[in-house]
């Protein structure tokens, strides 16, 4: 709703992903809610309409993977123009920052009927248990992608616990669910607490699950310094986690030109 340059955008994105031959990703309105119902009517005719224009750019957009993400997924069934059928290029997922809301909102995703279902762990702001809806032994769906990342925004960004996002790593590993780290925010993980830490430093624990092999005097909390979100990176214990699910999508098969003579 930016511009309209900015509506156009997608139509460029796909033509560069056919002529690649790749499908592309685009994570749909970032400073938005696309499920938002705005409780003035006026306001609200504004935001139907602007859906609208969405469904039809994503029917127009074959090759790019639009994920949607919101935080208000009990209102996706009566806002979107798909039912049993969804198209295969639209991913949904929920903000699951909490144990409550995975408890409110996991449940209502499953049921959507979205080729690809995902759960944005950003902010992680406690020890996230996902292992009742990342298991097969249900019987119901499960998410098919988990994100999770600390907060940034400057001095009001709260610290995540490093064994908070190792214990979602671990989750999704074992229950082979692809695993993207996005970020640590604005504070990062900077070792064992050995005594007096830096004013820039918060101790965070005890460690959930225990630590990695920790040095002598270790006193069962780490130190995480606030140092920006781009000092900080996504580096988890060493390593980049950059899963997705499968990128496959339906796009019109086109006949093989023939080759000039």
């Amino acid at each position: 709703m930016l511009s309209e340059a900015n509506w156009r955008n997608p139509v460029k994105w796909n033509r560069a992903a056919e002529a690649a031959r790749q499908p592309a990703k685009v994570f749909c309105a970032s400073m938005a809610d696309v499920f938002e119902i705005h409780p003035v009517a006026e306001v609200n005719a504004e935001l139907d309409a602007a859906r609208a224009r969405l469904w039809s750019l994503i029917d127009q957009t074959p090759w790019l993977i639009w994920q949607l993400l919101t935080k208000r997924p009990d209102n996706v069934a009566d806002l979107v123009p798909w039912s049993a059928t969804w198209p295969q290029n639209v991913w949904l997922g929920v903000s699951v920052e909490d144990n409550r809301r995975a408890t409110e909102r996991i449940p209502v995703l499953v049921r959507a009927n979205a080729s690809t279902l995902f759960l944005s762990c950003e902010p992680l702001l406690e020890k996230l248990d996902l292992r009742p809806w990342l298991t097969t032994d249900s019987g119901r769906r499960r998410p098919d992608w988990v994100i999770a990342g600390g907060e940034s925004g400057g001095m009001k960004a709260r610290p995540m616990h490093p064994a908070w996002a190792r214990s979602l790593r671990d989750q999704c590993q074992n229950a082979a669910v692809p695993f993207f780290f996005k970020q640590w925010g604005d504070w990062a993980p900077a070792g064992y607490g050995l005594g007096r830490i830096d004013p820039r430093e918060r101790l965070v624990g005890p460690p959930i699950e225990g630590p990695p092999a920790a040095p002598p005097g270790h006193r069962g909390f780490e130190v995480i310094r606030r140092v920006g979100k781009k000092a900080a990176g996504r580096v988890l214990d060493g390593e980049i986690h950059d899963q997705f699910p499968d990128l496959t999508v339906e796009v019109p098969v086109l006949a093989d030109q023939p080759r000039p003579s």
